[in-house]
């Protein structure tokens, strides 16, 4: 109030408006919010803030004005570093003079992290700057520790090698690795307040995937229901996360693709029941925060070569035809033609010999082009596709249209009036011909006439004329005709006649009582086939002549029954349907006269035991037949000659009982009743008696005893089953075969009674001559026991090498043949020929 007063006195009447604020300097932390007073004494008209900028303050949403009449307020909200300054509050009074006081704000800012992340994540091999955004006023100091277990260590400047303290206090690490994860600390200090803080901060490498396959390339074939299974095997941090994709979309999960993924980063996809569209690239993704990698992998799908093209063709004779086989797979296969008629094979770029054949492909097509076709490629082609993996084959058909064609050369016709004959039209043709018989430029309807009828059957027309007069011989015209053209051929039906004579009648051959008569056949037939021959004899003294016909058309004739030393003639006439024609000219021949039979051809083999057959063979028997063959034989020792009278009908002597280990000598001469033939020497050879034991009997059986030990056992198991039958009713399997074998020894025991008393009789009489038993044809030579002896016939070996007999049930020996054959030469020399197997 004082003052007011002093002031009042100096001044007078003139008031001075007084300003002053709360603070005169204030320090404001960044983000803090203050208020300042200004106060004015006297009677201010108008009173201002102002900024540092010397702007004027207006009320905002951070910047409060709060006016009085003599005072006002000054908030600041939320202060920053730019609101630092000195601010100015002026007054104005009525005179417009002013008045203003000012006050000094000083802005620091408090140690704040701005936005510092954490984790905060890295690509491997980069270079990873490590965020720590602090902010103070003063500029804080910042330390960069890293934080190992429960231990700190301090990012030095030894460590700057690969470990870097930026300036905007941000830590670099120079190719970071996944060893370089962990926990790092930001701590910040600003020394004039003592202010220390810090931010812990998880740094994360990531490391960017990295694809192995196990197999990059896979072959499969189609349609054969196979899988195929495709492996990935990734690794990165974090996991990588693995897709697979085809032509740019992601496979999915379905009943054809199955997706597996197993420990140790390994992927799978299954493609099952493989088809051909299945082949191509796939793609293997694997993708992680680090990055992005990934691998194709080739599916090659085979598949078996198919035929989808092979139709059937037709075309016309003479022009070109064009067969197309068309065939798909993988690989493509190779396209080959087969022709069925022969067996000739074409391949692209082929030509046949004739140069009409010609075979062009690519690509699965192949084109087989037969120019100017003819009849001999009608029939079926082969296409065959084949590649590594298989093979397919088709045929088709080729058909050959073309105009009829006559079959047949003969075009003229024999008959006679009341003859029917037959004139065929034979045709050829595709498609089939129709015909038409024409008689000058007159149809013959297919009814035909009273004479003439039509038969048509399977492409061949009869034309059936029975000529009545004249006027039915002439000419026919048979007419084919189908849609690719026609064609006429022209018969003619002549009247027959018989045939002409043949002639260079000749006799050969001629004996005693058969001659051969050739000859030459006629120079016409009449035109109508000859049937046969007929052949008239007879003797010159007669008038009768005798018929031989000969069989069919041959042109010589064999005369039986003729008599020996005659002459005979002879004459030959040709028949045919019109009738016989003229005879040849007659022939004269003479039979033979009478005379010895020629020497007979001897073949010998051994027979049963001290037998020997010696075989007979018939040579001319000179006119008449031979009534007996004499037979003489004695061993090379001995002087005297054995004989032994043989029928004339008999083809065989048989010698015995003969020595063993003996050569003999043999002559044989046929007698008829003009005489006797020049002889035939033969020898042969007795083996020694063979030495017949136990152990060569079963060391030459073999499996026989074993089979006999079998049959034996069999007989004691129906002795068994058949034992009550026997004893009880006297029948049954046992009592047969007791019976049957009883009467057979009865049988036996006769004969060889028979036979002892004849030898006895033999040695009694003391008589040296041998005994020569004359056998007929009819009669068998028996062993001691019934059973027939089995003689040797021609088809028996000459010789065999000598075995050890086997003996049988009576003791009789069973010796093999032996033979050495003699051949007589025109001069009575005698060769001999011994097998090399003879003992």
């Amino acid at each position: 109030m004082i003052l007011q007063l002093l002031w009042f006195l100096v001044c007078g009447s003139q008031a001075v408006l007084q300003v002053s604020i709360s603070l005169n300097k204030v320090e404001l932390s960044v983000g803090e919010s203050k208020f300042f007073k200004c106060t004015v004494i006297g009677e201010p008209v108008k009173l201002e803030w102002f900024n540092p900028q010397g702007e004027r303050i207006v009320s905002s949403q951070r910047v409060a004005l709060h006016t009085g009449e003599d005072s006002s307020r000054l908030t600041i909200y939320n202060a920053v570093v730019e609101d630092a300054g000195i601010y100015r509050c002026q007054t104005t009074d009525a005179q417009g003079q002013t008045q203003e006081a000012t006050m000094v704000l000083e802005m620091y800012q408090k140690l704040t992290f701005r936005d510092v992340r954490s984790p905060q994540e890295f690509r491997h091999g980069e270079a990873a700057e490590v965020v720590c955004d602090v902010i103070a006023s003063p500029a804080p100091a910042v330390s960069w520790f890293y934080q190992k277990g429960f231990k700190s260590m301090e990012i030095t400047e030894e460590h700057y090698s690969r470990f870097q303290v930026l300036p905007n206090n941000n830590l670099q690490i120079h190719k970071v690795t996944k060893a370089d994860e962990g926990v790092y600390r930001c701590e910040a200090r600003v020394e004039a307040r003592g202010e220390i803080d810090f931010v812990d901060i998880e740094v994360v490498v990531n490391v960017p995937p990295v694809l192995s396959m196990l197999q990059q390339s896979f072959n499969a074939t189609a349609d054969y229901q196979e899988s195929v299974t495709f492996t990935c095997v990734t690794s990165g941090s974090p996991d990588p996360e693995v897709t697979w994709h085809r032509k740019g979309q992601q496979l999915e999960r379905s009943e054809q693709y199955v997706l597996n993924t197993m420990e140790g980063g390994r992927s799978t996809l299954t493609i099952r029941n493989i088809i051909q569209g299945d082949g191509g690239s796939y793609t293997c993704r694997a993708t992680n925060k680090a990055g992005v990698e990934e691998r194709e992998l080739f599916l090659k799908v085979f598949v078996q070569p198919h035929i989808t093209q092979l139709r059937n063709v037709t075309a016309v004779e003479g022009s070109a035809a064009m067969i197309s086989c068309v065939a798909e797979g993988e690989p493509l296969p190779e396209i080959s033609w087969r022709r069925a008629n022969d067996g000739r094979s074409f391949t692209d770029g082929d030509k046949s010999q004739d140069g009409r054949m010609d075979v062009r492909g690519r690509h699965g097509k192949s084109m087989l082009t037969i120019s100017g076709v003819k009849l001999t490629d009608l029939g079926r082609f082969d296409c065959e596709a084949l590649s590594r993996i298989g093979g397919h084959q088709k045929s088709m058909f080729l058909d050959i249209e073309y105009m009829p064609k006559f079959q047949t050369n003969q075009t003229i016709f024999y008959s006679w009036e009341g003859n029917p004959v037959n004139i065929s039209c034979d045709v050829k043709s595709n498609p089939p011909a129709t015909m038409l018989w024409r008689r000058e430029r007159l149809t013959i309807s297919a009814e035909g006439t009273a004479n003439i009828r039509v038969h048509t059957i399977d492409g061949k027309s009869l034309l059936e004329v029975t000529p009545v007069s004249d006027r039915d011989f002439g000419r026919y015209n048979c007419t084919a005709r189908n849609n690719i053209g026609a064609k006429y051929q022209e018969f003619i039906l002549a009247q027959a006649d018989v045939p002409s004579n043949p002639y260079s009648v000749r006799l050969s051959a001629v004996s005693q009582r058969i001659a051969t008569v050739t000859f030459m056949k006629p120079d016409s037939h009449g035109g109508v086939p000859i049937g046969h021959y007929l052949v008239n004899y007879k003797e010159v003294r007669s008038q009768d002549w005798r018929d031989v016909k000969s069989h069919g058309v041959q042109t010589i004739v064999l005369l039986t029954g003729l008599e020996p030393n005659t002459t005979y003639e002879v004459r030959v006439a040709a028949v045919n349907g019109k009738g016989q024609g003229e005879f040849s000219h007659t022939e004269s021949f003479q039979t033979l006269p009478i005379r010895e039979p020629s020497p007979p051809a001897v073949h010998g083999q051994r027979g049963m035991g001290k037998a020997y057959r010696l075989g007979l063979v018939k040579q001319d028997d000179g006119g008449m037949p031979i009534v007996e063959y004499i037979v003489k034989y004695k061993t090379d020792k001995e002087e005297q000659w054995m004989t032994k009278l043989v029928s004339g009908q008999q083809d065989f002597a048989l010698l015995q009982p003969l020595q063993w280990n003996t050569r003999y000598e043999v002559e044989i001469t046929a007698r008829n009743i003009k005489g006797l033939s020049e002889p035939t020497f033969y020898q042969f050879f007795m083996p020694q008696k063979p030495d017949i034991t136990a152990d060569s009997l079963f060391s030459g059986l073999g499996l026989g005893p074993v089979v006999g030990l079998g049959l034996v056992g069999l007989l004691l198991v129906l002795v068994v089953v058949d034992v009550s039958c026997y004893f009880l009713r006297q029948c049954g399997l046992l009592m047969c075969i007791t019976r049957k074998l009883c009467s057979k020894k009865t049988a036996t025991s006769g004969k060889s009674k028979e036979m002892e008393e004849g030898k006895a009789a033999y040695l009694g009489d003391g008589s040296k001559d041998p005994i020569v038993e004359m056998r007929t044809e009819e009669e068998r030579i028996t062993n001691h026991d019934g059973s027939p002896v089995h003689e040797p016939n021609e088809t028996t070996p000459l010789t065999e090498p000598e075995k050890l007999p086997l003996k049988e049930e009576n003791g009789k020996e069973t010796l093999k043949p032996d033979m050495i054959e003699i051949k007589v030469h025109s001069d009575n020399s005698i060769h001999t020929k011994q097998d090399d197997s003879k003992a």
